[in-house]
């Protein structure tokens, strides 16, 4: 195991400075087909559909790829999958630069997608090699709210290069970014201090890795936790949150940028609240999530139902409330590290890492199909995006929710029977959060 001594030390920091920059690129490299997505329909005289496969490809790839990648971390060691995931989306952005097809755009969004799964799972993995275990949740919170900042570098700098230079000079200077990335990981990055790297298994088999992690039912927790609070942003995000505020609420493009970073500070806002409640009362991590996703659900419902264009107020609530799940997700991957040995943390992080992804391409694919339904149905010429076709394409987010507060509520029902076989317990009710429990 990590001496005590290694732990929170100024290496410690470098390694977790490193990490977070390769993963603020790599949060860059996702994002940037989201705000570049009328340009892409443009370019690719894509439909709705098409354009929904280039983000459904990219997630396809993520989410089938967090297992293995999260088994290989606890193989390999974190440096490695960063620095291999950085190499990879400068071989994504290049190739979608020279794109001029389908085919070969989605070629190069199946590169970046391989090597932006390789890098989150990893930096968490770093964590409980280099710190204490009271800083872990903060830190967690502080690497998605530092990767958070990577849609800031989409949302400004990337669109106006986009606007100014074309297609190819702005996918050209994201692959500079993930060059950034190669060389920090491989100079600063560290599987752990020499001599003092955690020796749990001295081989463990994949096999065995990812049974053990999935037969605790904390990991599907964190798995389910995951699926329902940041498929909302994930949706947003990459694909359907700027036609929607452009072409369905009828905002300009310059508003829909501006309201799209407010994702990024909810996230330096929201981020370290989340984490030091969770740290406090961690017996309490399930009903914060459970907060957020109704948070959010209302304030959809709200603007699906109002009648007409919601105000720009109302689109404020509910950008606020949908950024609010990437911090709320943070909190799936303190059900992996809590619930788990330290040798399938990894492994664990992994698989909870699947379920926002998988339930975001889920998504994605649905409402461009039922955008392009509703096209065919109103008949040749009809508009593709408007207000009315969006709310009915939306609406399939509900059904995503309703499926993951359901799994949640097993799941989390089935670890409180394990913790109390254990001699633990989870207090129903006593002050405002409930009595201080730590389960670590």
């Amino acid at each position: 195991m990590i001496k005590a001594k290694h732990l929170d030390s100024t290496r410690s920091w470098i390694v977790w400075i490193a990490s977070i920059i390769a993963y603020l690129i790599a949060v860059t490299q996702r994002t940037s087909f989201g705000v570049a997505g009328l340009e892409a329909t443009d370019r690719f005289a894509a439909s709705a559909s098409i354009l929904a496969t280039f983000s459904v490809v990219q997630l396809i790839v993520y989410a089938g790829l967090q297992i293995p990648v999260g088994i290989l971390v606890d193989k390999w060691g974190p440096r490695a999958m960063i620095t291999g995931g950085a190499a990879l989306m400068i071989i994504g952005q290049l190739l979608l630069a020279m794109a001029d097809s389908v085919g070969a755009g989605l070629v190069g969004r199946f590169f970046v997608g391989a090597g932006d799964a390789m890098t989150f799972v990893s930096v968490i993995r770093l964590l409980p090699i280099w710190f204490s275990g009271y800083r872990i949740p903060m830190l967690t919170q502080a690497t998605g709210m530092v990767g958070q900042l990577g849609q800031l570098l989409s949302l400004i700098p990337f669109v106006a290069l986009l606007h100014l230079w074309g297609w190819s000079p702005a996918f050209l200077s994201l692959a500079a970014l993930s060059v950034l990335a190669f060389m920090l990981s491989l100079i600063l990055i560290s599987n752990g201090p020499r001599g003092a790297i955690e020796t749990t298994l001295p081989n463990p088999k994949a096999r065995v890795l990812l049974s053990t992690a999935w037969r605790e039912p904390g990991t599907r927790l964190g798995f389910w936790t995951h699926f329902t609070t940041q498929f909302t942003t994930n949706v947003f995000l990459l694909t359907w949150g700027y036609p929607f505020l452009v072409s369905g609420q009828g905002v300009s493009p310059a508003t829909a940028s501006a309201l799209l970073s407010i994702f990024v500070i909810v996230a330096i806002c929201a981020g370290p609240i989340l984490g030091s409640a969770v740290a406090r009362y961690p017996e309490r991590r399930s009903s914060i999530a459970f907060m957020v996703i109704g948070a959010l659900t209302l304030c959809w419902l709200i603007v699906i139902l109002w009648p007409g264009r919601a105000p720009l107020w109302m689109l404020i609530l509910l950008i606020i409330s949908v950024a609010l799940g990437g911090p709320a997700s943070m909190i799936a991957f303190d059900f992996a590290r809590t619930f788990n040995p330290p040798h399938i943390i990894g492994t664990a992080t992994g698989v909870v890492n699947v379920g926002g992804f998988l339930a975001a391409l889920i998504t994605v694919y649905v409402i461009g199909w039922l955008l392009d339904l509703q096209q065919k149905a109103a008949g040749p010429g009809a508009e593709l995006y408007t207000l009315d076709t969006f709310r009915w394409a939306m609406s399939f987010q509900f059904v995503m929710v309703l499926g993951g507060v359901i799994g949640m509520v097993v799941t989390r029902n089935k670890a409180r029977r394990q913790m109390a076989l254990q001699g633990q317990y989870t207090p129903r009710t006593s002050g405002r959060f409930g009595r201080r429990n730590r389960i670590q």
